[in-house]
Order: C-alpha cells, then structure tokens, then sequence
C-alpha cells in the first residue's frame, strides 16, 4: 500500500473510532465499580465500544487508542505545533507518553480481573525527529512477558510509509487490585 493509501486508511480508522468514542461516555476515568470483574482486555474493548470513559490525557495530547487484543495495543497520535520543543521538533517527551500508553494498555490487555500494574521502568530510544513531513505516527505495543509480579512489552513508534522514528520497551510491576468495596475500608 502507498504512503498515501496508507495514511488515509489511518485517518478512516482514526475517524470512526473518535466518532464512536464521542457518542459513547466521552472523556474521563472509569469508577472502581464500572471495572469490576472486567478482565483488562474487556475493560479496554469497552473503552473503545465507547461504553467506559477513555482517559483526558488522549485529547491533551492529540492521541488515540485504536486497536486492542491480547498482549497488543495500537494508539495513532498527531504531532501539533504545540507538541514543539525548541528546536522545531516534536518534544521527546511526547514520543515516550505516547510509546507508553501503548506498552502500557498492550499489557493491561493480559490482566486478569482484579490485577493491575504500573510502569516501572520506561526505556525510550528516538530514531529520527518528528516533523512538520509526518502528519500521523502511531505506536504499537506488544507484550514480551506477563508473570505474577513483572510483565514486560515492547513498542514502536512509525509513520504511514514505515519510518521508524522512536522504539521503546517496559518492565511493569503487577499486583492485586484493592476491591471497589474494601477502598474505603
């Protein structure tokens, strides 16, 4: 597929998941009680059903989740003038939050109901600068490993034409998650 064809299949997909989102609960955080029993895959398939809040941060940052399955997480972010460092590129910072959320949900994916997890260590490698010349990038997770305590994943951050511009991995911690009925206890 042309880079053209490519980025205009990304804006489709783009488009319809941002409409369904916006019909669905729009912007905010899940309560305790909405997740509860909700294995991670599910809580993030009813996020993109638009029946669970996705998180502000996505507007903040002009990035959205598109895709999930188990162990995999696909976002597409736009890189804005306001995402500028200033040298004219796109903030480093923003490569890692979006190269995260992505490791991150890839492994959120693989919890079972009543487990959580948070990043522990966060490794970001930039390749190539982000300019003016990419008007979509997206960053795909994938999990490496899922145990009791640590899950680990891995990521890419590339354009429609395949450029890599960021690659970054993730040790997460994992544990139990307090009970919507015992957080008050």
């Amino acid at each position: 597929m042309s880079e053209i064809n490519q980025l205009e299949a990304w804006l489709a997909e783009e488009q319809e998941v941002v409409q369904r989102l916006d019909a669905g609960v729009g912007v905010g955080v899940a309560r305790p009680e909405q997740v509860a029993g909700l294995t991670g895959l599910q809580m993030m398939e009813a996020m993109l059903r638009g029946e669970l809040p996705y998180p502000p941060i996505a507007k903040t940052l002009s990035f959205q989740l598109l895709e999930v399955s188990h162990g995999r997480a696909v976002f597409q972010g736009t890189p804005l003038p306001e995402h500028m460092n200033p040298m004219g590129t796109v903030h480093g910072g923003w490569y890692a939050t979006l190269l995260d959320s992505a490791l991150g949900c890839a492994v959120h994916t693989t919890m079972p109901a009543g487990r959580g997890y948070t990043t522990a260590e966060l490794g970001v490698n930039l390749v190539k600068a982000l300019g003016p010349k990419a008007p979509r990038v997206r960053a795909e997770g994938k999990v490496i490993h899922v145990g009791r305590q640590l899950a680990t994943a891995e990521a890419r951050l590339f354009g429609p034409d395949g450029t890599l511009y960021a690659h970054a991995t993730t040790t997460c911690l994992v544990f139990e998650l307090k009970r919507p009925d015992s957080a008050s206890k």
